[in-house]
């Protein structure tokens, strides 16, 4: 499963990326998240780990795999047999805007499996949290 999503939010990069890098404060602006608690402390950055809690799913820990400060991470997950990276970017738009490009791949030997399961609760949790996102950086 493939699934991404991009939206542009009224907000400066700069801005955007602080709401973005902070997980531990992801469940007050998106309800795909029940609980996100970093596994160590210090700035989110290469290496650094969390479990996240969803709805629904079981607790994962996901884990940082690339970093590129102030304009995108992605994070892993994996499970037996199958594992899930998400990706956030962004990119500074006109006028002080900025774009967030959300992203969702899982692959693995159960990947076709989780996905006929999981798929639709998957592109909607991805959905809450691009637009929550939009709806944080904007109030």
């Amino acid at each position: 499963m493939q699934y991404e999503i991009e939206v542009d939010i009224e907000a400066a990069p700069e801005a955007v990326w602080a709401v973005l890098t902070d997980v531990e404060r992801w469940p007050s602006w998106t309800e795909s998240m029940t609980r996100v608690s970093r596994l160590e402390d210090g700035e989110l950055g290469l290496g650094s780990t969390a479990r996240v809690e969803q709805p629904g799913l079981p607790a994962s820990v996901w884990t940082v795999t690339e970093h590129e400060p102030g304009r995108s991470f992605s994070w892993t997950s994996k499970a037996a047999g199958i594992t899930t990276v998400g990706g956030h970017h962004i990119l500074a738009g006109p006028n002080g805007t900025t774009s967030v490009r959300l992203t969702l791949r899982q692959t693995g030997p159960l990947a076709p499996v989780i996905g006929l399961l999981l798929s639709r609760r998957s592109r909607r949790y991805v959905d809450m949290e691009a637009h929550g996102l939009k709806r944080r950086c904007e109030s």
